[in-house]
């Protein structure tokens, strides 16, 4: 449910007083969540959904709209919805990690979330962050230009969100509660979707699949959305290159290719021509995993489907890659460079504050309960820190100068060096804390994430909120400061919100502490979310009249 209107709602209505904003929009969503029974794989449980829908509606705005979102919680879960690569401008009480920046919606409860999209247009996606109820509880999010300004590229056509995802035949929260038990990790998915379908499947003949209808000749933009628990996908669409335009809603300079990697969390905008002969052709959405963990290893596939074509029609079909094929998702992220034009420039900071380097990886940690797991469990952490959650919420704890909540001493560095990807050291246990990293406000950060080989490499997608980041060098094994730091792009190195950490290997990424609150920054695999992959940053509020975080709404939920 949504509905807009012009200069309506106090923060418009001071916006409207300016004459900057000449189009200033309040858009109000009611977003239900409810259980709905649903049936895939031929088989039915009940969901948690937003309204019904799964996936969720899609929630559209121009940049410098404000959006009203009320969610009412009428499932027996607590409930809080993210909305992921939203810059939350001082407005962190709308960012919607549990515990983090609030308190979770209890049930039969209800909250407004309340924030202004500024500086931002493109694809990005809403989803529950809390327990594993974004499995079904997430949609798009699509902001369009300011009236008037047209995209850096030709205009589509038409345009589509295209929704990545996985399906369980089993309760999620089960899957998850049975694994924390165990120490052990969870059973993988059953299936991919695309737009909530896994497409036809062999053993399950009334299985359909998502299909989209083009005319020959014309251009069309898929907003893609990878919204999956625990999975990189590749995509591609047999007979037809794809035009990346965008990613995390920001421009690209445009590069054509067959294949998409896409992170859990990460947003591909790309250009389809309708350019071959009339007919249908398979749409393939599978997983990248380039060690040696499990994965659902089932293609989720959807058609392109030509107007005019008979139903009987064959479907030209398409091979994925190979689900180690690391050279197909090493082309893919090395071709990627922000668009860096006049008006959408690549403001990459060049001098830096704060010089962090964060080892991301896995541990193991004894559990006497954990019986499968022989008495331990397997953990995850950040510079050896595996994250507690806290029972009360950072921000909050943080706004009202709430002591014993968390602490201010996250380590810079890793408490032991040692040769991060080769063998791993003799203890592989990890501490516990519930630790943020302060910064001043505007501060520059350089940030370099070394995956590690305890357990195994995996490539890890961290994503931060309430900021973009420049990503100015990748590579595999250790980093080394003074040979790596020296190839950085400090021109046009992509803008993001959630970057993989290659498996071995490191990733470098530069932003600028502008945004005051307390932020979130996890891998965006749940699991390893779960297993305590996370920490948060406490941005100062600055000196000036707009740079301190607002207060919090009177509706904030209490815990």
């Amino acid at each position: 449910m949504a509905s807009s209107s012009s200069c309506l709602g106090f923060l418009c209505l001071l916006a409207c007083l300016l004459p900057a904003f000449v189009n200033c929009t309040v858009r109000h969503y009611k977003f239900n969540v409810v259980m709905k029974n649903t049936t895939r794989l031929c088989s039915s449980k009940p969901i948690v959904t937003v309204n019904g829908k799964f996936p969720g509606p899609t929630l559209v705005a121009r940049e410098d709209d404000t959006v009203l979102v009320k969610v009412v919680n009428h499932v027996k879960y607590n409930v809080s919805i993210h909305w992921h690569g939203i810059r939350q401008i001082r407005t962190g009480w709308a960012d919607g990690p549990a515990y983090i920046t609030q308190c979770p919606i209890q049930p039969g409860q209800s909250y407004v979330y309340n924030f202004t999209v500024t500086g931002q247009r493109g694809t990005l996606l809403w989803h529950a962050h809390i327990l594993w109820l974004r499995a079904t509880v997430h949609g798009g999010i699509v902001i369009l230009p300011k009236r008037g300004v047209p995209y850096p590229f030709p205009a589509p056509h038409k345009e589509a969100v295209v929704i990545l995802g996985e399906w369980w035949k089993s309760d999620t929260e089960a899957v998850i509660n049975e694994a924390t038990k165990s120490g052990l990790a969870p059973n993988v998915s059953d299936a991919h979707t695309i737009n909530g379908h896994p497409g036809p499947v062999s053993n399950c003949s009334t299985q359909g699949g998502f299909t989209l209808p083009v005319h020959a000749g014309k251009t069309y933009m898929l907003r893609l959305i990878n919204a999956a628990l625990n999975e990189e996908l590749f995509f591609k669409i047999a007979g037809h290159k794809l035009t990346v335009v965008e990613v995390d809603a920001t421009y690209v300079k445009p590069f054509k290719t067959d294949t998409v990697l896409i992170a859990p969390g990460q947003t591909t905008n790309v250009l389809v021509s309708a350019d071959q002969s009339s007919g249908k052709y398979l749409v393939a959405a599978s997983p990248f995993m380039d060690a040696p963990i499990a994965v659902d290893n089932k293609t989720a596939t959807a058609t392109v489907s030509y107007a005019g074509t008979l139903s009987s029609a064959p479907t030209t079909l398409t091979t994925p890659p190979p689900k180690n094929a690391t050279a197909v998702a090493n082309a893919f992220t090395n071709a990627l460079r922000s668009l860096n034009s006049k008006k959408f420039p690549a403001a990459v900071p060049k001098t830096v504050d704060h010089n962090l380097f964060f080892t991301v990886g896995l541990g193991i940690n004894p559990c006497p309960s954990c019986k499968a797991g022989n008495g331990s469990r397997v953990v995850a952490s950040i510079n050896n820190v595996t994250f507690v959650m806290p029972t009360t919420a950072l921000l909050q704890a943080h706004f009202f100068k709430q002591k014993g909540v968390f602490t201010t001493d996250f380590p810079a560095n890793p408490p032991h060096v040692f040769n991060y990807t080769g063998a791993p050291p003799a203890n592989l246990s990890t501490t516990k804390g519930t630790k943020v990293y302060r910064l001043a406000y505007n501060s520059t950060v350089q940030l370099v994430m070394q995956d590690t080989g305890i357990i195994s490499p995996e490539n890890h997608p961290i994503h931060l909120h309430g900021f973009n980041f420049f990503a100015v060098g990748r590579g595999i094994g250790n980093y080394n400061p003074k040979t790596d730091s020296k190839k950085f792009n400090l021109v046009d190195p992509v803008e993001r919100n959630t970057i993989g950490v290659p498996s071995g290997g490191w990733v470098a990424i530069r932003f600028r502490a502008d945004n005051p609150g307390v932020w979130f920054m996890h891998c965006h695999l749940e699991i390893h979310t779960t297993w305590g992959l996370k920490m948060a940053f406490l941005v100062d509020n600055g000196k000036g009249p707009n740079q301190s975080l607002l207060p919090p709404p009177s509706d904030l939920p209490k815990c």
